[in-house]
């Protein structure tokens, strides 16, 4: 009767220990060794004192675009990537993915962007886990099948009056994105500012994954995620060459690898082993 007792002690200690060790892990890990995630993406100006102001429609003139008429490309540094709130193990966290892989440009006249259409590298993006890429590549956006992804301006952007340098200004805007070979209609608003011979553009494209018929990417209940994300995108155009054209080289499996990853910091907790003996 004492060595069944001793052994019942022991199997509820080695319970509570793991009850520990799933619970207490990840909340040490998230909030006194990873710390914060990586920070949102912004405009040059929102780092330091800024002007911002909303641009009224109608309000342009032929004299607002004389500094902007024409086509600008997407360049170098520009970044594309999702956020999505993650929960492991009851403790809060945040997924973060990005590549500098995308292509596109914009047409700006009389004082309108008339139109624009952005392409992204699916299978350069990366977060700072290797399962969870494996998981994004793979499960949730099957990017051997749907290697790119795509944005189309659907409506002009009235710009009004041109801002000054370093002005932060916000624009309406509708569009269409295909994801996961699925098109939907999106509306959001853009965040330009204009520094000398460059546009910065930002945008917060909220995303409900079954819109898109893109797989929760929670796992198993082990990690679980909202049914929705964001897409990050921060763009800088130029007059001049911009990127590569995107084809979706970097998918795995292509014959040809390319794209752009981005370098997330560490944002989210490592898998947990639990022995067996």
């Amino acid at each position: 009767m004492a060595g069944r007792a001793r052994k019942l002690r022991w199997a509820i200690g080695g319970l509570a220990v793991l009850a520990v060790v799933l619970v207490g892990g990840p909340f040490v890990y998230i909030h006194f060794i990873e710390g914060a995630a990586a920070a949102k993406l912004s405009l040059p100006t929102s780092r330091s004192p800024t002007t911002t102001s909303s641009a009224a429609p109608g309000s342009g003139s032929s004299s607002s675009s004389d500094a902007v008429d024409g086509t600008w490309n997407v360049g170098a540094g520009s970044v594309v990537g999702y956020r999505v709130q993650e929960v492991l193990i009851g403790q809060q966290s945040t997924a973060v993915g990005r590549t500098s892989s995308v292509s596109g440009s914009i047409a700006i006249s009389g004082a309108s962007v008339t139109g624009g259409s952005f392409t992204v590298d699916m299978g350069s993006v990366k977060s700072d886990q290797s399962e969870r890429n494996a998981q994004f590549d793979g499960r949730i956006m099957d990017v051997r099948t749907y290697p790119t992804a795509k944005l189309v301006l659907t409506a002009p952007i009235a710009l009004g009056t041109l801002p000054a340098d370093g002005t932060v200004t916000q624009f309406p805007a509708t569009g269409a994105l295909t994801m996961h070979g699925v098109t939907n209609a999106v509306t959001f608003t853009v965040s330009a500012e204009r520094r000398g011979g460059t546009l910065f553009v930002l945008a917060d494209l909220p995303v409900v994954f079954s819109r898109w018929d893109i797989a929760n990417p929670s796992v198993g209940g082990f990690v679980t995620t909202q049914d929705s994300g964001t897409l990050e995108v921060l763009l800088h155009l130029v007059r001049g060459t911009g990127n590569a054209a995107v084809t979706g080289s970097s998918a795995p499996g292509s014959a040809t690898p390319g794209g752009g990853p981005v370098t997330v910091p560490q944002t989210t907790v490592p898998r947990l082993t639990v022995p067996t003996g």
